[in-house]
């Protein structure tokens, strides 16, 4: 649970982080501080952002710039780079992690809900990525993507079905850039996290007692849900020039939960010793 990587691993680096005020995004932020990076938080509510900014500085001593900003408005994202820019110089990468999910039948979504989903989740991230990478190329600097999707981006999943379509979506962009845009020295890689507790979304998703029921851990083959620093870890790896190599990749950080879940007869684990025994017993037969 401790940090990875050595202590300037990102010293001199300018990070955007979409969503970086809270959970997760914050997480990350934390941990790509503390490595030397300066660091720009975005959300739409500034007074979230104001209050991190200070919380954040505090504890890692680190330079952190919050920007009010609605991804699904590219006329705020482009002001996003212009202060990030006023204030530190050159942007070296961009950390999509805003997102918006539902958890309902997707007959009882409104067609305005699967909208916000898909608004943030989707083009927030294409709209970033658009305004980040034209700007890149434009003025001939490299740069690093860095998506947040989910492990059912690959396989779709009922009743997320607003954010299984946008991170889907969110997955193809960044193979597809990192192909198209290698040649601007511009990586594109994804992470798909499994279960990461946040207060904030776990509340929202799973409210009341619905946590202690649904308890993410039992679906998981390692018996545990994830720890903010080992996201963070993987994060600031994939951020850093250590990772100059991988480009288009995705990598899954669940404890085996997809794969468990995906197997047609993974439930078996709950097969007691003596129930296999008499299984035997019967095949001898």
């Amino acid at each position: 649970m401790e940090g990875m990587l050595k202590s300037d691993a990102l010293k001199g680096k300018t990070i955007i982080i979409t969503g970086g005020g809270t959970g997760l995004g914050k997480s990350m932020g934390k941990y790509m501080l503390a490595l030397g990076a300066n660091l720009v938080i975005t959300s739409r509510k500034k007074e979230v952002l104001d209050k991190t900014v200070l919380e954040l500085e505090r504890e890692t001593g680190g330079s952190v710039l919050a920007v009010a900003c609605d991804v699904r408005k590219y006329e705020e994202i482009v002001n996003v780079i212009a202060e990030t820019e006023r204030r530190y110089g050159q942007i070296h990468g961009v950390l999509n992690n805003a997102a918006g999910n539902f958890i309902s039948p997707t007959e009882r979504l409104s067609y305005r809900a699967f909208d916000i989903v898909v608004d943030i989740v989707l083009k927030g991230t294409y709209y970033m990525t658009l305004a980040m990478g034209k700007h890149w190329i434009a003025n001939k600097q490299p740069g690093t993507f860095l998506n947040i999707v989910t492990t059912y981006a690959w396989t779709g999943s009922g009743y997320v079905v607003p954010s299984a379509c946008s991170k889907a979506g969110v997955l193809a962009l960044t193979r597809s850039l990192a192909v198209e845009w290698a040649k601007y020295n511009i990586r594109s890689n994804a992470i798909a996290p499994g279960p990461f507790p946040t207060e904030g979304a776990w509340s929202r998703l799973l409210p009341g007692d619905l946590v202690s029921k649904f308890n993410p851990a039992e679906r998981i083959p390692l018996k545990r849900v994830g720890e903010h620093q080992e996201l963070a870890n993987l994060a600031a790896y994939l951020m850093s020039d250590f990772s100059a190599y991988i480009n288009g990749e995705v990598i899954t950080i669940d404890g085996g939960e997809w794969l468990r879940n995906g197997g047609e007869f993974s439930h078996l684990e709950a097969i007691t010793d003596t129930q296999w025994d008499q299984l035997e017993k019967m095949r001898g037969k």
